[in-house]
């Protein structure tokens, strides 16, 4: 599938992903992100029962006119590592744009589950006409793959960057089936 052009148009499936806030209880396995501070939810969409997508702009932007914006996907059932998701990705995005830049910023297991963080960026998006720098988050889960998203288009400052690489880093995933990975005690919120 081939997410809305809001981003640079690369082919993705969509996914599902649970925000901590009223709702029932947590069960099984579950993305524990928080709603960013001054964000508004601009675009959801479901592919069957399979996968979700939910796309956050700041208030008083849109997802077809925004500077900023927090993706959140879940892909259940999706058996790829965080690693080939992000190969697979970067050849796509590389693809979209020649003169791309890509850093991997860290790899490895947190609370018990595989993750990468990389950076993508490209000087001109052909459908926005703006730079776009974007940060990916995925992990991998028991049930599904999670991957977070930050995007800007525009040059972030320093302290936007420490800002969001601390929400980038506190995206985690639980599951209450197993007393190693546990989930706490808040409800969370489907989008």
């Amino acid at each position: 599938m081939i997410i809305r052009s809001r981003h640079l148009t690369v082919p993705l499936a969509v996914g599902l992903w649970q925000l901590a806030a009223a709702a029932p209880e947590i069960r099984n396995e579950a993305l524990l992100v928080d709603s960013p501070p001054g964000y508004k939810i601009g675009f959801q969409a479901q592919q069957q029962d399979r996968s979700r997508i939910t796309e956050m702009v700041p208030t008083g932007e849109t997802v077809e006119s925004w500077t900023e914006m927090v993706t959140v996907q879940t892909f259940p059932g999706l058996t790829a590592t965080p690693e080939q998701f992000e190969s697979h990705l970067v050849e796509d995005w590389r693809g979209a744009c020649p003169k791309s830049d890509y850093q991997r910023i860290a790899q490895g297991t947190e609370s018990g589950y595989a993750f990468v963080l990389w950076l993508l960026s490209c000087p001109l998006n052909k459908v926005s006409g703006k730079p776009e720098i974007t940060w990916f988050k995925a992990i991998r889960g028991n049930d599904s793959l999670y991957v977070v998203q930050k995007a800007f288009r525009f040059a972030p400052s320093k302290e936007q960057i420490v800002t969001w690489m601390a929400f980038l880093k506190d995206a985690k995933v639980c599951d209450t089936r197993l007393p190693d990975r546990p989930c706490p005690d808040v409800t969370p919120v489907e989008h």
